[in-house]
């Protein structure tokens, strides 16, 4: 029997590729949605993990797109697909002050519609595989006041709303919904500001672990929460921020 296959979203760069790779490395395949339709980039992963990467072109911010790549994913798939991580996202900051609504309502379609809108795409596909489990990646930000972050953490305080109303209504098909909420993560894209200057003063200061989270770490976080499948979790927010938000 095919493995089953797992959507994720953002796949091409940073934490959706390393999720790519962990996945992949748990035995599932992985449908990789990015906007390039590019494979993920990452260096030294053996051929026999990258032959069980689908690489597909999705803006998910876009209805019709969202809808080809998913009919797209089920074709090449054999129509089994066990879930999906809702990594695709972006994030600008901005004076609350001086905030235009439309850069408001802009981020809020990246990073929590987008969500809802390939959720509901990929949802009669769950149905027909009996269950899966639908993973979204917020931030620490969702319960924080950062200056300058008044729409990035509307957006993230949103996808958790989205997750807990999408597991309550998605229940009774056995689907579970997970909202994992990471704090800093250093990846190939922001590695020289994370590593140098104020920022990582700060951090050093800040997490009681003293540095960021690798992407490898909230990868294989995703990746145990699909091997776990323990149907009575769902709904919540898992935090992943090396405690760095309960510090006083």
């Amino acid at each position: 029997m095919t493995p089953p296959t797992i959507v994720v979203t953002g796949a091409s760069r940073g934490i959706g590729a390393e999720i790519a790779v962990s996945l992949a490395r748990a035995g599932f395949h992985v449908a990789c949605l990015s906007r390039s339709g590019q494979m993920p980039a990452v260096a030294d992963v053996p051929s026999e993990l990258r032959a069980r990467w689908h690489a597909v072109a999705c803006d998910v911010g876009e209805a019709a797109q969202i809808a080809t790549a998913l009919a797209t994913v089920a074709e090449r798939c054999g129509g089994r697909i066990a879930g999906l991580v809702n990594n695709a996202g972006q994030h600008t900051d901005g004076a609350a002050a001086t905030l235009d609504p439309a850069d408001f309502n802009a981020l809020m379609h990246a990073n929590a519609t987008s969500v809802l809108m390939v959720s509901q795409a990929a949802y009669p596909l769950l149905q027909a595989n009996g269950g899966g489990l639908v993973l979204n990646m917020g931030s620490f930000y969702d319960k924080l006041g950062v200056k300058k972050n008044t729409a990035y953490c509307a957006s993230k305080a949103a996808v958790g709303a989205i997750t807990r109303c999408l597991a309550v209504e998605w229940a009774a098909d056995d689907i579970q919904v997970i909202n994992l909420a990471p704090g800093y993560v250093l990846t190939d894209l922001n590695h020289d500001f994370m590593t140098s200057g104020p920022l990582a003063q700060h951090l050093q200061k800040r997490i009681p672990r003293r540095s960021p989270a690798q992407a490898a770490e909230v990868a294989d976080m995703v990746t145990s929460l699909f091997a776990l499948r323990s149907r009575f979790l769902t709904g919540e927010t898992i935090y992943l921020d090396g405690g760095q938000s309960l510090v006083v």
